[in-house]
This record gives C-alpha cells, sequence and structure tokens, in this order.
C-alpha cells in the first residue's frame, strides 16, 4: 500500500512539474529527474523490472550525471539479465562517483554473473579494504564464491570464515561454507553449515537442496527426503524443485518400497 501511495505521489508531482514554464533550467531538470529516479526506484522494489527501466531511462534523459541513477539503470538491467548494459551503467556511476561502494559491489555481482572470476575478485578485494564500507560480509562472501568456482577451495573457506566472522548470521556465506567444506570431503562439517543456513534463512531453498545431497552422501535418507522435500514445497515451480524429485528418485532406487 505504501508502495502504491509513493508512486501515486511521484506521478503527481511529475504532473505539477510538467505544467510549469516549459522552457526548464538545469535545476528544474535535476529535480524532475530525481522524481523520476524516485519513481522508477518504487518500481525495482516491487520487482517491476520493465516499468522501472522506462522510468529510469527517462529520469536518465533529464539527468545523465547522476550516480545513483546510473546505479539503478543497472540493477534494472542486471534484473533483466542485460549484463552488458548493466556492466555499462555501474561504471558510469563508479566513474562519476568513485567512492560509490554499493555500485562497486554490484559492478562485482555482474562480474560473477558473466562468470569473470578474476575480474569480480578485483573488485571485491578493493571493498574489503574500505574502511568505510558498512557492509563487509557482502564483499567478503563474494570473493568465496568467485575461488569456489576457480576451485581454489582453501582460499574460498578463508573468505567465507572471514564473512561470518562479520555477520555470524549471513546465510550466504554460511551456505557458500557449507560447499566449499563438501568440495573437500568434509562432509559432516558441510551438513552443520547447511543447517545453520536454513536456520538463519529458513526459505533458502538452494540451502536445502545441498543440505539434502549432504545428506544423501552421508547415507541419512531420510533427512535427505526432508530436505529435497522441502525443495518442492517453498518453491515448486524452482528449477531445483525438479532436480529435487530426482534425488529422491534415486533414494526411492536405493530403498525400494519407500513412498514420498
Amino acid at each position: 500500500m505504501e508502495k502504491a501511495k509513493r508512486i501515486a505521489s511521484a506521478c503527481v508531482l511529475l504532473m505539477l512539474i510538467a505544467s510549469c514554464a516549459p522552457q526548464q533550467n538545469k535545476s528544474d531538470l535535476i529535480i524532475q529527474s530525481a522524481t523520476m529516479r524516485d519513481l522508477g526506484e518504487a518500481y525495482l522494489k516491487q520487482r517491476d523490472y520493465t516499468s522501472a527501466l522506462r522510468k529510469l531511462l527517462e529520469a536518465e534523459a533529464m539527468n545523465p550525471e547522476d550516480p545513483y541513477l546510473q546505479h539503478d539503470l543497472g540493477l534494472a538491467y542486471m534484473a533483466k539479465n542485460s549484463l552488458e548494459n548493466a556492466e555499462n551503467h555501474i561504471k558510469k556511476a563508479i566513474a562519476i562517483k568513485p567512492d560509490f561502494a554499493p555500485a562497486k559491489n554490484s559492478l562485482g555481482v555482474v562480474y560473477l554473473t558473466q562468470e569473470k572470476w578474476d575480474a569480480a575478485i578485483a573488485v571485491f578485494k578493493e571493498l574489503t579494504g574500505d574502511l568505510l564500507y558498512a557492509t563487509p560480509h557482502y564483499p567478503l562472501t563474494h570473493l568465496g564464491w568467485a575461488y569456489y568456482n576457480k576451485q581454489q577451495y582453501e582460499t574460498s573457506e578463508k573468505y567465507y570464515r572471514e564473512a561470518i566472522g562479520y555477520d555470524a548470521n549471513y546465510a550466504p556465506a554460511l551456505r557458500g561454507l557449507g560447499r566449499t567444506c563438501a568440495a573437500m570431503g568434509r562432509t559432516d562439517e558441510a551438513i552443520a553449515f547447511y543447517e545453520k543456513a536454513v536456520a538463519k534463512s529458513p526459505r533458502l531453498v538452494e540451502a536445502y537442496f545441498d543440505l539434502g545431497r549432504a545428506y544423501f552422501r552421508s547415507g541419512d535418507y531420510d533427512k535427505a527426503l526432508a530436505a529435497f522435500e522441502k525443495v518442492r514445497e517453498l518453491a515448486p515451480e524452482h528449477a531445483l524443485a525438479e532436480e529435487a524429485e530426482k534425488e529422491m528418485l534415486r533414494i526411492q532406487m536405493i530403498q525400494p518400497g519407500r513412498a514420498f
């Protein structure tokens, strides 16, 4: 309801601005652009990425030098999986505002999505050295993921542990640490971290799936089935739901007659 009111208020303000003198000066355009940006951000929060992108592009036409707007555009393009456009706008945000730490984090995420592991590592290492950055567990977790994908598991574990050192309840880092332990053959430790991850974030479908596979490897089929069933319950349309069902069928083949 509040988001809808915010959008409606922004639309009214834009109409009032548009009704003013036809010859707008730069300050008028900046104000109008900021209002349009707010509207775009409201759509972003509603996950209406097409509407968000439309409003943000209109705002950019009035004030392209707004770093926050450029970052918003990057996020909107990222949400629509247009990664090259996302990268370009986020880089522009950083060029305008070189100390824009959230934009640097977003750039690193774009690189991770593109599987440009070394480029992502360079960005996140810069962020971890920023003493003013309020959420260092984010780039540390991303570093863990990048090194995990480079199969440098000891380095991956190091960064994940640093992340949970800042926030012991950060589920993505707990899940990542579980995956890293699993990759190194430490199944019991992996299970412990996955269990912590789902306890802290009960709707983290990916962690439940990883937990189910770890239980399967340990031979605890009852717990594996429960974890896979949780995946199907939480996100029946998710791609992992189909994978979870396949894993459940594997267990059924091992233990014929088991129903689920």
